[in-house]
């Protein structure tokens, strides 16, 4: 299992390498120059600015130094939010988007998983079509366009509900972006559990438990529930990272102080240090999270932890 844990390790840290230098390379060939602003920098301002964020060395000196510094785990300075320090920022506001991933990443589970194995459970029945159908309009609706549509509806209209902002003790302020964030992924969920219900569901333990008179209940719970969450297990850490980094369009159109209003106003001005910063922290999340999901998947899976 160690062995496995350290090859997990080595390769997540070359993706991460490889993330960098195509960030690096996709930041250098925006347009414009990561000194653009609406006023007009005086000449010697620029330059001077260039010599100390090395923007006046060669590419392949820039490459390295950066690597260097983020190895050191220094971001730089952002060039948009007056030389504050990228960590700084990332500090600030990511608790809020973790925040926002994990309860929305709870109430995925919540839904998803149960209704999954009833799915199974209630296999080709008026129960199964309905959650399944649920499921697939869960999926085909993006984010971008179910949000909007809850703020407007309940959020405005009805008033139940805040429809925007964001207050980290007030549950109120996070039923519309959860719900928004979490339902695609609860569907997700709900049609591998069934799958994986359905594959356990059909092995001769489960139909000897019902020859001896066991109750369903514990059938499902007891006996199929561990294998049936292979699958959705190995979803879970993708989808974790995911959850988060894709609350970044949620965060602009509930208008979160998260990481999101930052990774956009970063693109647009391009503000190469925070886009670096941000999709690092990102990529690390997705790295950790498929680390995670094997080792979960070996909790479950006896079979795979001899293997490993």
């Amino acid at each position: 299992m160690f062995q496995k844990l350290f090859h997990r390790l080595v390769q997540g840290i070359v993706v991460m390498i490889v993330l960098f230098t195509i960030t690096f390379f996709l930041c250098r060939a925006l347009p414009g120059g990561p000194y653009v602003s609406e006023k007009a920098l005086p000449a010697h301002v620029k330059e001077l600015m260039m010599e100390r964020d090395g923007y006046n060395k060669p590419v392949h000196i820039q490459y390295l130094k950066r690597l260097g510094n983020l190895l050191q785990l220094d971001t730089g300075l952002s060039s948009r939010l007056s030389g504050r320090p990228v960590n700084e920022v990332i500090a600030q506001s990511f608790p809020v988007s973790l925040q926002l991933g994990v309860i929305s990443m709870l109430l995925a589970l919540t839904i998803g998983i149960p209704a999954g194995v009833i799915a199974a459970w209630k296999k080709n029945s008026s129960v199964d079509f309905i959650v399944m159908a649920v499921a697939m309009v869960g999926l085909c609706l993006p984010s971008f366009v179910v949000g909007p549509i809850l703020a407007e509806v309940i959020g405005r209209k009805l008033g139940w509900v805040p429809a925007m902002g964001w207050s980290t003790y007030d549950v109120i302020s996070w039923v519309l972006p959860m719900v928004t964030l979490g339902m695609v992924y609860a569907a997700y969920l709900a049609r591998l559990t069934r799958t994986g219900m359905l594959d356990v569901l059909s092995q001769d333990f489960v139909r000897t438990a019902k020859a001896k008179g066991v109750p369903m209940h514990r059938i499902l719970v007891k006996h199929c529930l561990r294998g049936g969450l292979i699958a959705a297990a190995a979803y879970l850490g993708p989808a974790f990272a995911g959850i988060i980094s894709g609350s970044l369009v949620i965060e602009t159109v509930f208008q979160i102080p998260g990481l999101g209003r930052h990774f956009i106003k970063a693109i647009e001005t391009n503000d190469v240090n925070v886009i670096m910063g941000i999709v690092l922290l990102y990529g690390g999340l997705v790295v950790l999270g498929n680390i995670a999901s094997d080792f979960l998947i070996l909790w479950l899976n006896p079979r795979a932890r001899s293997q490993s």
